[in-house]
């Protein structure tokens, strides 16, 4: 039997950074992602995010590619974003997406940080929020966007 603790948080945003995922309603994106994920054997532990972005805190089995898992969410919540009368000014996700690997012992200060988005994006936007993850994460911010993203 083989045993494995991959725990990522996700963060992809959308088209062109615009705020179409109302707040009000931005719990029924996240119970779809939930349903999504459990069925293809996706731990969730916090959903959360913002009008122009979302943060995923999940365990992805060993079966499953990261980029087959995001692929597949940006997909189908497209879709069902699409249909929904509840995001009537959806366009599309951004391209692209970032992913970290988070130990065990950081989890729960993960999944804190994405609970406090609200209060978090009062202060920073996600522009800067992405380019700082990238910076903790030893990667180049300065990379991060197009203008198509």
């Amino acid at each position: 039997m083989s045993h494995t603790s991959l725990t990522y948080h996700i963060v992809f945003g959308t088209y062109r950074r615009q705020y179409v995922i109302p707040i009000p309603h931005e719990k029924e994106l996240y119970k779809y992602i939930l349903q999504l994920s459990n069925d293809r054997g996706v731990h969730v532990w916090r959903i959360g995010g913002m009008p122009d972005h979302i943060h995923i805190l999940c365990d992805i089995p060993a079966k499953l590619s990261i980029s087959e898992y995001v692929k597949v969410l940006k997909s189908e919540t497209s879709k069902f974003l699409r249909v929904s009368p509840h995001f009537p000014n959806w366009i599309r996700w951004a391209e692209g997406y970032a992913a970290f690997t988070v130990d065990s012992s950081n989890r729960e200060i993960r999944r804190q940080y994405i609970i406090n988005q609200k209060e978090h994006h009062s202060k920073v936007g996600y522009v800067d929020e992405y380019r700082a993850l990238l910076y903790e994460a030893g990667m180049n911010p300065n990379e991060c966007f197009t203008e198509e993203d």
